[in-house]
């Protein structure tokens, strides 16, 4: 979730989340398959078994996730559900295929689009300025199949920014320099991909759904999660809030890696607008990453 209430956010992430928990090791971290067990893409997704990068196997990633997702049906109250890994899958791809193509010592994981942030743009956190200037990413975004009038998709075109994506991006950008600088430590997903809105056009989250929804959504949420830190073979997963944090520790409970949070910096938490970036940083450090000096 990138926007929502105040107690939508304390629901989700936690009153008041510090984001002070330890790191939790675990254990047998699945191997990525060798570049020549992965298939190479065609035009659908399938291919040959020759050499595959990380960026196109992360790729094989988004489009089986999407196809996972795709085939799920949810109930009243959700009315609408939006997939940008499909209808802005080229904007979503171009960022794996530009950033994902090494392994990474942090990932960052997010909870699901908000809809003004990767419902625009494809990107996690994605807001439109920053999708464009700091991370270099234009294109054209197609639309979802059912739009709620008050939540139309308008890809880059789109005038409102997202909160929470201006803070983290706007981090990655002070504290790195470029979006190269960052991206060769760091990578940003979704955990869900997927938007959920009520008929009032209310942002609804993957914690809301009845748990035979959330049951067959959140097992190929986790199984892309799994294969996407297989490929990155990071050392840290960090949520981006509590709920974030907690499908990590489930998803990967057998991974091999340490699991942090850090502070959400949606506008709906008081906590996060008193300097999210301060916050986020020394978090960060206190799991043990290093960042930048002078900052």
């Amino acid at each position: 979730m990138e926007e929502g209430t105040e107690e939508d956010f304390d629901r989700v992430h936690g009153a008041g989340q510090s984001g002070r928990q330890e790191p939790v090791p675990s254990k047998n971290v699945e191997a990525a398959p060798a570049a020549g067990e992965w298939p190479r893409l065609g035009p659908s997704g399938a291919g040959a078994n020759v050499k595959q990068t990380a960026g196109e196997s992360l790729i094989a990633v988004s489009r089986a996730l999407s196809r996972s997702v795709g085939q799920l049906a949810f109930a009243e109250p959700v009315a609408h559900v939006y997939n940008p890994l499909d209808y802005a899958r080229s904007l979503h791809e171009a960022y794996l295929a530009r950033f994902g193509q090494t392994p990474k010592e942090v990932v960052l994981l997010g909870m699901n689009p908000g809809p003004f942030g990767m419902a625009q743009t494809g990107i996690p956190f994605g807001d439109v300025a920053m999708v464009r200037d700091f991370l270099g990413i234009s294109g054209e975004v197609g639309r979802p199949a059912r739009e709620h009038p008050k939540r139309r998709v308008e890809g880059l075109a789109c005038a409102r920014g997202e909160v929470s994506g201006t803070r983290l991006w706007g981090w990655a950008r002070d504290d790195f320099g470029s979006a190269q600088r960052f991206f060769e430590r760091f990578f940003v997903v979704n955990y869900c991909p997927l938007v959920f809105m009520e008929a009032s056009a209310r942002n609804l989250t993957p914690d809301k759904l009845p748990p035979r929804e959330q049951t067959a959504l959140f097992a190929a949420c986790d199984e892309a999660l799994r294969k996407t830190v297989s490929i990155l073979r990071p050392r840290f997963v960090v949520g981006v809030g509590v709920f974030a944090a907690q499908r990590a520790r489930l998803a990967l409970a057998d991974g091999g890696v340490e699991i942090g949070t850090i502070l959400h910096p949606s506008p709906a938490s008081p906590v996060a607008n008193r300097g999210w970036a301060r916050q986020a940083r020394l978090q960060l450090v206190g799991l043990g990453i290093k960042l930048p000096a002078g900052r």
